[in-house]
């Protein structure tokens, strides 16, 4: 690809990777790598030996005209042996927010050490102008001084003039992906958690119905108490659902008991909203997530201090939330009823309303996203929440290889 064809591309949105040299070496300087359409921008920085020293996250905000430094990354090799990415080089990392938060990590040792966190300072450069394509800095010649000219090379990694881009091709980062979700209320699938070799998914198990007169689902955290409101919402056709759990059977060796022990584990939960089996899924978000923030595999979701979430109408939220305390924490006869021998809790039920809020139990505190299953027509069909972590669907007898995730 020549400097033209960048060029073009980086005009027209589409993806292209540009490298930087040094006249006469073999090591790349920088490369950088741009895909305007999706509002992202990526810098490698190398040193001498060819080891990446530093890495830029850039994400096009506002409107369009300015880069926000997302996230910061870099290594400082100890020495010229050191080998790129060494556990025990230190590293230091800083995430940066449009509204003015973030972190700086420091991990003096490497991943062998202790890890400071700390606030961003004042003299934090969190946003910088875009730049033309001809007026792009070289960040690896600023940092390191270099009096000599540096060559733009492209790199041709992304071809056509079209948006999509063939699969071995670089990429920018993606946000976490659903996996085979719908496998696991399938019984007879067979998959692992990479702990139990082989689980089998047996029948879902209905837990009752949620009653949601206000057509709008709240998936959030019960234990937040706070006046924002549910952290994320779906609209949904006012009505009552159903609840289900997804589980999973195993055996093991019961070193307590010294003998095979077989046993049944929720591995998620769900709302049941239409007949038909989802056709796609997406990330659910809360009303502030913005998705040009995310980087590979990060998720939006509901965050709990208590290992618990809830499904619930977000027309009385407020109020049967103050209910789920009432029964939970201060023990009030009526304000709620617990639910036995179940993942789900316990429910409150505004009665002036009809609404419901039943709360369920994850795994651990957190983050947790919510995926929303849509049907063909893209109408919502089922809300899930993975409390257990996704397993891994293992290959039918006879086949090569697992099945396959839905997009």
């Amino acid at each position: 690809m020549t400097t033209e064809a960048a060029r073009e591309r980086d005009a027209a949105g589409l993806p292209y990777v540009a490298v930087y040299r040094l006249p006469g070496r073999e090591n790349p300087l920088e490369v950088r790598l741009v895909s305007w359409q999706d509002h992202y921008v990526g810098v490698w920085v190398y040193d001498d030996h060819g080891r990446r020293t530093e890495e830029l996250d850039l994400r096009l905000l506002d409107d369009r005209s300015r880069l926000l430094s997302r996230r910061t990354r870099a290594w400082r090799y100890t020495g010229p042996q050191m080998a790129e990415f060494a556990e025990d080089c230190p590293r230091f990392t800083t995430e940066l927010f449009p509204d003015g938060k973030g972190s700086c990590s420091q991990e003096p040792q490497g991943a062998h050490g202790r890890r400071l966190v700390t606030v961003p300072g004042a003299d934090v450069q969190r946003w910088r102008d875009r730049p033309r394509f001809e007026d792009w800095p070289v960040f690896a010649a600023v940092r390191r001084g270099l009096p000599e000219p540096v060559v733009l090379r492209p790199a041709a990694l992304a071809s056509g003039t079209d948006r999509t881009t063939p699969a071995t091709c670089w990429r920018p980062p993606r946000p976490a992906r659903p996996g085979p979700i719908d496998a696991l209320f399938r019984p007879g699938t067979r998959v692992t958690d990479g702990y139990h070799p082989e689980m089998t998914v047996v029948d879902p198990r209905r837990t009752g119905t949620l009653r949601v007169p206000s057509g709008l689902l709240a998936i959030s955290g019960p234990d937040t108490f706070s006046d924002e409101g549910p952290a994320i919402t779906v609209p949904v056709p006012p009505g009552e659902y159903v609840l289900e759990e997804a589980r999973v059977r195993f055996g093991y060796d019961c070193e307590w008991s010294q003998k095979w022990v077989t046993r049944t584990d929720t591995t998620a939960v769900r709302v049941r909203i239409g007949r038909t089996p989802a056709a796609s899924w997406e990330m659910s978000r809360g009303p502030d997530d913005d998705p040009r923030l995310l980087v590979e595999d990060e998720i939006f979701g509901f965050d709990t201090d208590g290992a618990t979430g809830c499904f619930a109408d977000a027309g009385a939220w407020d109020f049967l939330r103050q209910l789920y305390e009432r029964h939970l924490i201060k023990g009030e006869p009526g304000a709620g009823e617990d639910i036995p021998d179940s993942m789900y809790l316990l429910r409150t039920r505004d009665q002036v309303s009809g609404g419901e809020l039943v709360a369920f139990a994850t795994t651990s505190d957190g983050t947790y996203p919510v995926w929303t299953g849509r049907s063909v027509d893209g109408e919502v069909v089922e809300v899930v929440v993975i409390v257990a972590g996704m397993p891994t669907v293992l290959p039918e007898d006879g086949a090569d290889g697992a099945e396959p995730a839905p997009s």
